[in-house]
């Protein structure tokens, strides 16, 4: 039996940024902007609601806990499902499932209710990221796609602070108002009108054996693209494609997944407990300290000007230089001002360290979501990325206990010792085992002005 051969990821890497490009980011954007808006909802509501509910602390733990349980199982099914169904239907189904329960939790009833919705929401948030950073990946030149997931995410997380802005606006004007707050989450099922101008990824459609839809895909990106720049340059030629592994957790059993895939996972569990230890515990413990609750929660609102910056940083060097050495050096940035902001009380550099940690970490989770998914061919890439996302994300089921722990049993300045060791540990791993991606992109960028 003849091997296939493949010739999408050639053929898409030379076109120019065009109409279908800039179409994609806008429905991406629109996506992360409701994912970033929604994740932050139960934070801001939960003061509300366990007074009206008459909970206590702990049931709001479990339902945060519990939240990044259901962001693991999400993002590992998304992965699978992806590769059966594909990017563009899976993207679809995981952002309409996130705000179908997104506007479930609007008529929660009770902290139960509540936290059997918030888990399934949080699921479809990150089931709805890991298929983003795959199908983002798959459509976009490789010389150009670190700078567009950047931008991507710049827009995106802007959703936090319109959340947060229309939370402090509508949660006080009465009893039941903090339910508008999931209303304005679930508007993410718009993403919808986006659809009739995405298309399906034709390296997945290659992988699936479905080769004349990929032809027709694109042969329609390329009309579209000579159409508005000019005549194309022509394609690399078509290489001989390994013979494709079946989709599932039997790719596992292959060195050249398994490998990247521990690997990521150290990434993503690092930068999780790094980044949710000190965003989440930073105005808590400042407050506890002696640090008036007020004045900690305006140091911490001033720090995140720092994250659509971030952002915008990642795009200026992603596609320039290798992307593992820029992860290195954000995440041994983020080590340093994490640390120097747990030593200080001064007001002004608790600001300024804060501002750097959240500058950085955006950076650093925007290159993270380039470099991923390079990592694997088509046939892993969708369930590899989901994997090492999803352990990411449940290492947090945890991260508060330690964190916990550490401050009740040895003080202040241990907990961001240990922020900054993880950061650290994850700047290590990245050093020394992983791949270098930057010469792929070079040879696409020659390629692409030949």
């Amino acid at each position: 039996m003849p091997h296939s051969v493949t010739n999408s990821a050639n053929r898409l890497d030379r076109l120019p940024i065009s109409k279908f490009h800039k179409t994609t980011i806008a429905a991406l954007a629109f996506a992360y902007f409701f994912e970033f808006a929604d994740i932050n909802t139960f934070a801001i509501t939960a003061p509300k609601v366990r007074v009206q509910w008459g909970s206590d602390v702990s049931h709001i733990a479990y339902v945060t806990s519990l939240s990044f349980v259901g962001m693991f199982i999400g993002s590992v099914v998304a992965g699978g499902l992806a590769d059966r169904l594909g990017r563009k239907r899976t993207l679809t189904l995981t952002t309409v499932w996130f705000s179908v329960w997104s506007l479930a939790t609007v008529f929660a009833w009770d902290m139960l209710s509540m936290g059997v919705f918030r888990v399934l929401t949080s699921a479809g948030l990150s089931a709805m990221t890991v298929v983003a950073v795959v199908y983002l990946n798959e459509l976009f030149p490789r010389a150009k796609r670190g700078k567009f997931q950047a931008y991507v995410i710049m827009i995106g997380i802007c959703g936090t602070p319109a959340t947060n802005l229309i939370a402090s606006l509508v949660v006080p004007l009465g009893e039941q108002t903090w339910r508008l707050v999931y209303l304005w989450g679930a508007l993410g099922a718009l993403f919808l009108v986006f659809l009739r101008g995405l298309v399906e990824s034709p390296q997945w459609l290659e992988s699936r054996g479905r080769h004349d839809e990929a032809e027709a895909v694109l042969r329609g990106l390329e009309a579209e693209a000579a159409a508005e720049h000019g005549e194309l340059p022509a394609a690399e030629q078509p290489v001989q494609a390994e013979p494709a592994a079946k989709p599932g957790l039997g790719l596992l059993k292959d060195k050249r997944f398994l490998f990247p895939t521990i690997l990521l996972s150290v990434l993503w569990i690092t930068q999780t407990i790094g980044f949710f230890g000190f965003s989440s515990w930073a105005p808590t413990l400042l407050a506890a300290e002696g640090v008036s609750v007020e004045d900690s929660i305006f140091f911490v609102a001033l720090t995140t000007v720092g994250a659509p910056l971030g952002s915008f940083l990642a795009a200026q060097v992603t596609d320039r230089f290798e992307r593992k050495w820029c992860l290195v050096v954000f995440g041994l940035v983020i080590a340093g001002s994490g640390l120097l902001y747990g030593l200080t009380f001064v007001p002004v550099l608790v600001v300024v360290f804060g501002f750097l940690v959240n500058l950085f970490e955006r950076g650093y989770t925007a290159l993270a979501y380039a470099y991923s998914p390079e990592l694997y061919d088509t046939n892993g890439r969708s369930l590899g990325t989901s994997i090492s996302y999803g352990v990411g994300r449940l290492s947090n089921a945890v991260g508060p206990l330690i964190i916990a722990g550490l401050y009740s049993g040895y003080g202040y300045m241990t907990v961001f010792y240990f922020i900054a060791g993880t950061w650290i540990v994850g700047a290590l791993a990245l050093a020394l085992f992983g791949p270098a991606t930057r010469k792929l992109r070079l040879q696409a960028q020659t390629a692409e002005t030949v």
